[in-house]
This record gives C-alpha cells, structure tokens and sequence, in this order.
C-alpha cells in the first residue's frame, strides 16, 4: 500500500537516494542494503499512513461543512472529535516527518559503509602506589571499663 501512494518526504527521499522510491523499494529487497535505506523506508511507510488519515479527516470535516448541507445535521460534538483526530494526526505526521528528516541528514552518503568503531585498551604507564591499611595505636589491646 505505502510503494503506490505518495508521501511529501518522496522527493527528499529521491534526492538523498539517488532514484524514485518505486527503486528504492526494489533495492531494499536486496542482500547487500544499507540499513539507512530500510529505516528511510521503514518511516516513509508510517508518513504515508498518517498522511492518508490527515486527508480523510480533512475531506470529512469538509462535507459536514459543505453549505449545500443541512444545518441540522451538524454536530459539534462530531466537530470537536475530528478536530481531536485531526490534532493527533498532523502530530504524528510532523514526528515522522522530522525523524525522516533527521535520519536523511545524519545517515552516511550512499554507497559509503559506516566504518566499525575500534576500542583500543591503552597500556597503564604507572603503578599505583600501595595503600596500606590504617592501624591503630590499641591494634589488639584490651577496652579499658569506664566508671
């Protein structure tokens, strides 16, 4: 469903990439693809939903609105719930669009491999010195009783 329809992150998508997301679906299909790819696509897929349910409270509210339509049928509680829903939706849509938008930025240019981090343990050059354990001056001696 989400390789047909559009999503207004495609054309991002597109210039990152390198090549139409009807292609990029195809690479990802793919043994040797980047993870970045897969996680673009991944979010791209959740924007186009949210996208679609943006849209269908849009066209909804829309026809409850429509001055050709009885005034009698309107319903502010039917409002207030697709201004409730409508509210949710764009949220959802400026999350994915702004982690899209993120994960395009920071990812790797394509082609390049991320490179593995190396941990190198660094040799100690000193010793630390001994510590010796605190003794007391009455080490082993008999508590004197008080009066």
């Amino acid at each position: 469903m989400s390789r047909t329809k559009s999503s207004s992150m495609d054309g991002e998508l597109q210039k990152v990439f390198g090549k139409p997301v009807s292609a990029l679906h195809e690479a990802a299909v793919a043994n040797d693809v980047s993870p970045a790819l897969v996680r673009a696509l991944e979010l791209r897929a959740f924007l186009v939903l949210t996208e679609e349910q943006v849209a269908r409270v849009r066209d909804r509210v829309y026809a409850d609105m429509d001055p050709n339509r009885d005034m009698g049928e309107l319903s502010a509680d039917k409002l207030r719930f697709d201004a409730q829903w409508l509210e949710a939706a764009l949220d959802a849509r400026d999350g994915y669009r702004a982690a899209l938008g993120e994960l395009l930025r920071t990812m790797p240019p394509p082609g390049q491999r991320p490179r593995p981090v190396r941990t190198t343990q660094l040799p100690a050059t000193t010793a630390l010195p001994a510590v010796a354990a605190p003794t007391s001056s009455r080490a082993g001696a008999a508590r004197a009783s008080r009066p």
